[in-house]
């Protein structure tokens, strides 16, 4: 029996490389944002599930702190054919966690089931005639036009990491979860020490072989710097500053904003912004329900909403903290523009818009909320979200449940009454928002798309011109087009953006610029 089928049988866990306990100054111990409900990092688009991903997976491409895309697991790639043809060589050496040697064609498999869900990746294979293998080292796209942004696609930094797996992994049906974690990056997962909502634990891979070059974000040499990582979930933010002050933690993600004074004043301790993209709040609509099946009722509900509101509610009334007259691409990026936003700006009249709501049809449907209670941004847009409905004389039922319930909740397309929901909040980092390249939100391909499963067929041409544009300039006109028809079809609200330090004891070195990364962290 070849080993790969039977670890297929008897499960990664048993045959991975045994690593001893670290010592105790060789653990870094986290306390994540919140639970990770979803451990398969190309199963959702949570935030807290793509950092998890990033310490067990590696991917084809990586991207430095001035968002510049760098080879990471390929050695580098050709093009031939007009742009039409590329090929990618693998790195010598590269291997999973079970020993097995990292092969083209487990990244060609990698890639389909990452493209079958991602937004950029759905645009990649479109564009696509064959994605194919060229022995063990060389993976080969033959596309049916050029399509220069490639290699940006497999380094993309937000959710749906492009992450590289075992072909048996890979090919198993794209709509279920991984039934293991067999990784290809600097950490594995440690399932034996697993406990879901509580703890997660994560070895340094001695099988990993890093790049020559300096750790830049996703990019370079993601060198495990410590032997072991821990994720404690501490859903009480009073307790998670207690245990960082009592150095029963190194590293808390998601300092809330109460707490934060408290914090800088301890000496052991920095509080930093490393993300100075911001994170950009949205209120998420079913469309497949009622009431939010209408679109005039979600316009009234967009013409209700003071972006102003929901960032206090999150980062306090210092606007130093958050901003509004944010649209749908981040502020500052290229791609931003005013089209449209007096739909975010004008004056709002809640007394004009409750009488709106009954002419649009409005028939008193109960609106179903999910509340994440361990999430304080999230919980804070979910109050004010569902109190602002209630004023315009909607039948509001907020539910609440951890972050993790959420997750799996909200891909469930079952009506109100068999326990399916009309509203999500969350947020996306700015990062995410540069283009449509990467903007999940904005897609309009219905079922096929993320929860909420908006149609808008214009959505969808607009994109797709955008990918077809001959330079920057035509690129903006298109998102103006697109920001535009984002304020008619209303497939989410942006409710403006705001900043998220993150705090760490000085014993600990600083982390990579962005989201969380584990590589190249030091622990004195």
């Amino acid at each position: 029996m070849r080993r790969r089928q039977f670890l297929l049988t008897t499960g990664a866990a048993l045959a991975a490389p045994a690593i001893a306990r670290a010592e105790p100054g060789k653990t870094l111990k986290f306390i994540p944002q919140s639970d990770l409900g979803v451990l398969d990092p190309g199963y959702t688009t949570a935030y807290v599930t793509r950092n998890h991903g990033f310490l067990i997976f590696d991917t084809l491409y990586g991207m430095d702190d001035q968002f510049r895309v760098r080879p990471q697991m390929v050695a580098g790639h050709t093009t031939e054919a007009d742009g039409t043809r590329w090929r990618l060589t693998l790195r010598d050496g590269l291997k999973f966690h079970d020993g097995e040697p990292v092969l083209a064609r487990d990244a060609v498999a990698s890639l389909k089931r990452w493209g079958s869900h991602d937004a950029f990746g759905q645009a990649l294979l479109a564009a696509t005639d064959e994605l194919s293998a060229d022995g063990d080292g060389v993976i080969v796209f033959r596309l049916k036009h050029p399509f220069p942004l490639l290699p940006d696609a497999l380094a993309k930094l937000p959710a749906y990491m492009p992450c590289i797996m075992p072909e048996r992994l890979a090919k198993l049906e794209a709509s279920r979860q991984l039934p293991e974690l067999t990784g290809s990056g600097p950490f594995r997962f440690v399932p034996g020490e697993w406990v879901q909502g509580a703890r997660f634990v994560y070895d340094r891979f001695s099988g990993y072989i890093p790049r020559s070059d300096a750790v830049s974000r996703t990019a370079g040499a993601k060198q495990a710097m410590v032997d072991r990582v821990e994720w404690s979930v501490i859903p009480d933010a009073a307790t998670a500053a207690a245990a960082l002050a009592a150095n029963e933690a190194d590293w808390w993600e998601s300092p809330t904003t109460d707490l934060l004074p408290m914090l800088k004043r301890n000496p052991d301790l920095v509080v930093d912004l490393t993300d100075t993209t911001g994170l950009i709040g949205l209120m998420r609509f079913n469309q497949l329900n009622p009431p939010f099946d209408n679109p005039e009722i979600r316009r009234i509900v967009l013409r209700s909403v003071s972006q102003a509101d929901f960032m206090t509610a999150v980062a306090g009334a210092d606007p130093a903290g958050w901003s509004d007259g944010v649209g749908v691409f981040c502020p500052g990026t290229p791609m931003a523009s005013s089209a449209g936003m007096e739909a975010l700006t004008a004056p709002r009249d809640l007394t004009r818009s409750k009488r709106e709501l009954g002419a649009a049809g409005y028939k008193g449907e109960r609106v179903v909320i999910l509340a994440a209670t361990d999430y304080p941004s999230l919980n804070a847009m979910a109050q004010v979200g569902a109190d602002l409905l209630q004023r315009i004389g909607m039948t509001v039922d907020l539910q609440a449940m951890d972050w993790g319930t959420i997750q799996q909740r909200r891909i469930k397309k079952d009506p109100i009454d068999k326990g399916g929901w009309s509203i999500f909040f969350s947020f996306f980092a700015g990062m995410e928002v540069f283009n449509p390249a990467s903007h999940q939100n904005i897609r309009g391909n219905g079922l096929a798309g993320p929860p909420g499963w908006p149609d808008s067929p214009k959505l969808e041409a607009l994109r797709a011109a955008w990918f077809a544009a001959p330079d920057v300039p035509t690129q903006q006109r298109i998102c103006a087009d697109i920001q535009r028809q984002v304020f008619i079809d209303v497939p989410y609200i942006p409710l403006g953006r705001f900043f998220q330090p993150t705090a760490y004891r000085r014993t600990m070195s600083r982390p990579q610029p962005g989201f969380p990364v584990f590589y190249g962290v030091q622990k004195a």
